[in-house]
């Protein structure tokens, strides 16, 4: 008898175990100085397109809660060429948006002979989302779609008024 209740006990409290010990899905919103000491917010994630090719997404705002809210895109130079200016394409069920290249308005960005990054404003986007649902991005020419997934949403709807 005890031998049977240990076998029925042992699945249960090793699933018990591996939910309690299982890390929650949490916003990592980092605060940092930039290198001329203006606050920025970021939000960074490594995402991957439905062709499975890795692509560093970095939500970020520069200065004080309420400044301007960009979406950088990055793919691996070499393997990729962004053109500017190229619109951003969101989708989230039946809702769209088409948010801004503001790549060439960053000096580093529209310097960088490797034409691996893309910077769009995500300020359009982020006053229309009232709750943290799944997108998918298009970016004409590179990708068919990049799904971001709940979690990574509520990290960027957290951007406009996070302190560092």
């Amino acid at each position: 008898m005890k031998t049977l209740l240990a076998l029925l006990l042992a699945p249960l409290l090793t699933v018990a175990l591996l939910l309690g010990l299982a890390p929650a899905a949490q916003a990592l919103v980092h605060a940092h100085p930039d290198e001329t000491g203006t606050p920025v917010v970021r939000s960074l994630e490594s995402l991957r397109d439905l062709d499975y090719q890795s692509w560093q997404v970095v939500a970020y705002r520069e200065g004080a809660p309420g400044g301007p809210l960009k979406l950088r895109i990055v793919g691996y130079p070499g393997k990729v060429r962004l053109d500017h200016p190229t619109a951003l394409q969101v989708r989230s069920g039946r809702l769209r948006w088409e948010l801004a290249d503001v790549t060439l308005a960053n000096p580093q960005l529209a310097g960088d002979g490797r034409a691996a990054a893309a910077e769009f404003d995500l300020a359009p986007l982020l006053a229309d989302l009232k709750q943290d649902r799944p997108l998918r991005l298009v970016l004409p020419g590179v990708f068919v779609e990049l799904p971001v997934p709940p979690f990574v949403v509520a990290e960027w709807r957290s951007l406009p008024n996070a302190t560092g």
